[in-house]
């Protein structure tokens, strides 16, 4: 079957009558007639009961209506997402993430993509990874990047990337030569840690119950930009992803070493938008831009030390 069949089909079941049909195609009656038995042949069933006073379905025209008008409807739907998308004449997409991906990560993928859909205007915020979930969740926001080790309910994963925990430092640290790092190897040494550590709520404390509110920490920070001035000076080792530091890590300017403990080791960063309402063309597109950026990025590993 064809999409010739299920338009000439849909309409003669509209109509109950070969020759209304037609009409409204704008085609012969011999024609939606032929390509009607031509397919009843091709699948050996009867699908019409064709009397003087019109056309009736059988059980098994029944059937082959539901699936003709589903995928006629599916196509047309498909028909205006592309248009959506050539066009992209929908306006806004509000972003909610944490703040370690909107250094050099999100700023490229929204310059990248408004140059291709210069119409698209963004929101772009901050915050920590529940309240991103629950911004999501009840439609504040449109597009969600946070970790995702705890799923609010009302959301959906689009995609993951896995992103570790460890200590980003400088190349000149003497722990920057090793391969992975326990809790205890940070006995005694100046931290920067995320601000929700300071109410011991954060991953880390989570991860190491009764052992992480003992970290000698100098400083609890909701902007990366502080903490990356921290480390780069040499002041303090920070407990984050490789992703806020990455430009820095590829450039040998710091230097990351991923703690040994498998729920900070098994983290992932997600991009995450609402189960309960449909994703917009632009929302899509521009989901599976950031998908593709995380899928570029080696986050898994130490990376890079001393050369």
């Amino acid at each position: 079957m064809h999409s010739t069949f299920m338009r000439y089909f849909d309409e003669v079941a509209r109509q109950g009558s070969i020759r209304k049909a037609a009409a409204v195609l704008n085609v012969s009656s011999t024609t939606v007639n032929r390509k009607i038995i031509a397919t009843e042949k091709t699948i050996g069933v009867l699908l019409l009961e064709r009397t003087p006073e019109g056309v009736t379905l059988t059980d098994a025209g029944r059937i082959v209506l539901e699936h003709c008008r589903e995928t006629l409807n599916g196509y047309e739907r498909t028909k205006m997402m592309l248009d959506d998308i050539r066009d992209l004449r929908s306006g806004h997409i509000n972003i909610c993430a944490i703040d370690s991906v909107t250094y050099g990560l999100l700023p490229r993928i929204l310059l990248d993509f408004n140059s291709v859909y210069p119409q698209i205007t963004y929101s772009v915020t901050t915050a920590q990874p529940d309240d991103i979930m629950e911004a999501v969740a009840s439609g504040i926001c449109d597009i969600g990047i946070t970790f995702t080790f705890d799923v609010h309910p009302g959301v959906r994963i689009i995609s993951e990337k896995g992103a570790p925990i460890g200590i980003i430092m400088r190349p000149d640290h003497p722990l920057a030569t090793r391969s992975s790092l326990s809790i205890a190897d940070l006995d005694g040494l100046k931290l920067v840690r995320t601000v929700d550590a300071r109410g011991r709520n954060s991953i880390i404390d989570q991860a190491f119950t009764g052992i992480a509110p003992s970290l000698s920490t100098n400083c609890f920070t909701d902007t990366l930009h502080v903490a990356k001035h921290m480390i780069l000076a040499g002041r303090s080792l920070g407990v984050y992803t490789q992703i806020g530091f990455y430009d820095e890590i590829q450039q040998r300017r710091l230097c990351f070493v991923p703690l040994q403990q498998d729920v900070l080791l098994n983290l992932k960063i997600g991009v995450v938008m609402s189960a309960a309402s449909g994703i917009s063309p632009p929302e899509r597109l521009l989901g599976n831009e950031i998908k593709r950026a995380l899928a570029g990025l080696r986050l898994d590993a130490a990376a890079p030390g001393p050369s």
